[in-house]
C-alpha cells in the first residue's frame, strides 16, 4: 500500500509529529505493508530542508513543492499543477492531507486524479478558530472547509476531543489523537531542585501563544522565575525581569533538556490543535496550567493532571498549589500516566495505519 502525506506548514509541532511519523512509518516492519511518502513545502522561513533530510527516517520519501501559506489564485493553481503531477507519478492507495492549506489543494489535486483514492484529512488545528483575523475571515474558512467537504468527500480525521466534536458538524468524520515518542523523551528526564519555583513554555513567540499574557502572568508573580523556551518576532513583548528568553535550540535533545529544567508548564496560547509541546511536558512530569481553550482542554485534566484558567485572577491559588513540591509531584505523576495512556505516538499511528487498511 502506498500512502502520500501532504503538508505545506512543516514547522513547530507539526514538524514532531512528522518526523514521529516518519520514524514509526519508517520502521522496516511497518514499511513492509504501507510505503510512506511525505510532500511538504519549503516556503516558510522556519523550514530548515537540510534538517527534515538529516532527521526524517530515510525508510520514507521526502518531496518538496511549492505551497503558499496565504491565497494567490495565480500560485495556488501551479501548486495544484505540480502536486497532481507528483501524485500521478506516485500512485498512491491513500491520500492524507495536513492542515488547512494543504487540505483546499489536496482535495483540488485529488479531483484531477479521476481515479479515486481513499482520502484524509487532518486539520491539526482549524483556520477558522484562529483569533488573530477578522470574524468574516474565520466565517470564510467555515465556509471552505464545509464546502471542500461536502463537494470532494473524505474523511477528516480529528487530532483531538474537541476537535473531532467539530469536525463531526462538518462531515465524515473519525478521531485519532496527537502522540509523542514517549520512550525517547524520557531519556531526558532527571529531577531537578530550583532554588525559585520555576515556570516555561516551549514554542515560538507568536501570537497564537500568546507572549503578552505571559507576560502579564510573569509580572503578577514576580518570585517565580519565567522561561520561554525559543524565540520569534513578538520577543519584544517579554519585558518581565524575570522573564528568560533562552532562544532557539538547533538540537531536540538539548530543547528536551531545557525543557526537563522547568517546574511548571505553563500554556498560554489563544488556540491550539493538540499541542505537542504540552504532551512532552507531560511526559518529562511537569504539571501543565493552560488557557482553557481548544487542545488544551483536551489535554489537561483539571485538578488533576495541571489546571485551566479563564482568567489571570484564577492562577493565584493554583500557583500557590503547585507552589509546594509534594503536590507538584502528586499532579506530575498524573500527567506522565494520562499522556502514557492516552498520547503514545505508537498507538495511535497503529490506529491510522488501520484506517489506512480499513
Amino acid at each position: 500500500m502506498k500512502v502520500v502525506h501532504v503538508i505545506e506548514a512543516l514547522g513547530g509541532g507539526v514538524y514532531t509529529y512528522f518526523n514521529d511519523l516518519s520514524t514509526y512509518f519508517g520502521d522496516d516492519e511497518v514499511k513492509r505493508h504501507i510505503e510512506t511518502t511525505i510532500i511538504y513545502s519549503g516556503n516558510r522561513k522556519e523550514i530548515d530542508r537540510d534538517k527534515i533530510k538529516s532527521e526524517f527516517s530515510s525508510n520514507i520519501n521526502l518531496l518538496e513543492i511549492k505551497m503558499l501559506r496565504n491565497f494567490s489564485p495565480l500560485k495556488d493553481l501551479k501548486s495544484v499543477i505540480q502536486l497532481t503531477k507528483e501524485l500521478k507519478k506516485i500512485n498512491p492507495d491513500v491520500i492524507h492531507l495536513h492542515s488547512s492549506k494543504a487540505g483546499v489543494l489536496g482535495r483540488v489535486a485529488y479531483f484531477f486524479l479521476f481515479k479515486k483514492r481513499k482520502l484524509f484529512y487532518s486539520p491539526h488545528g482549524y483556520a477558522f478558530l484562529r483569533k488573530d483575523i477578522s470574524k468574516p475571515i474565520r466565517k470564510l474558512y467555515w465556509l471552505i472547509e464545509k464546502s471542500t467537504q461536502a463537494i470532494f468527500g473524505g474523511i477528516t480525521i480529528a487530532c483531538g476531543d474537541t476537535e473531532f466534536e467539530i469536525a463531526k458538524k462538518i462531515g465524515n468524520s473519525k478521531m485519532v489523537r496527537n502522540g509523542v515518542d514517549i520512550q525517547a523523551i524520557r531519556e531526558s528526564f532527571s529531577e531537578n531542585k530550583n532554588k525559585k519555583l520555576t515556570i516555561g513554555i516551549l514554542g515560538r513567540i507568536t501570537y497564537q501563544k500568546n507572549p503578552a499574557l505571559f507576560n502579564k502572568i510573569a509580572l503578577r508573580f514576580p518570585d517565580y522565575n519565567f522561561v520561554w523556551i525559543g524565540d520569534g518576532e513578538l520577543n519584544s513583548l517579554l519585558t518581565a525581569p524575570n522573564v528568560r528568553i533562552t532562544g532557539w535550540f538547533f538540537d531536540r535533545e538539548n530543547i528536551l533538556k531545557e525543557l526537563n529544567t522547568i517546574d511548571i508548564y505553563l500554556q498560554t496560547s489563544l488556540w491550539e490543535g493538540l499541542p505537542i509541546a504540552v504532551l512532552e511536558a507531560m511526559v518529562l512530569e511537569k504539571p501543565v496550567v493552560a488557557n482553557n481553550v481548544i487542545g488544551n482542554k483536551d489535554i489537561v485534566i483539571h485538578n488533576e493532571t495541571g489546571f485551566l484558567f479563564n482568567d489571570i485572577s484564577e492562577l493565584d491559588p493554583y500557583f500557590k498549589i503547585l507552589s509546594n513540591s509534594v503536590n507538584r509531584n502528586l499532579l506530575a505523576k498524573k500527567a506522565f500516566e494520562r499522556c502514557s495512556k492516552v498520547f503514545d505516538k505508537n498507538k495511535n499511528f497503529e490506529e491510522l495505519s488501520t484506517l489506512y487498511k480499513s
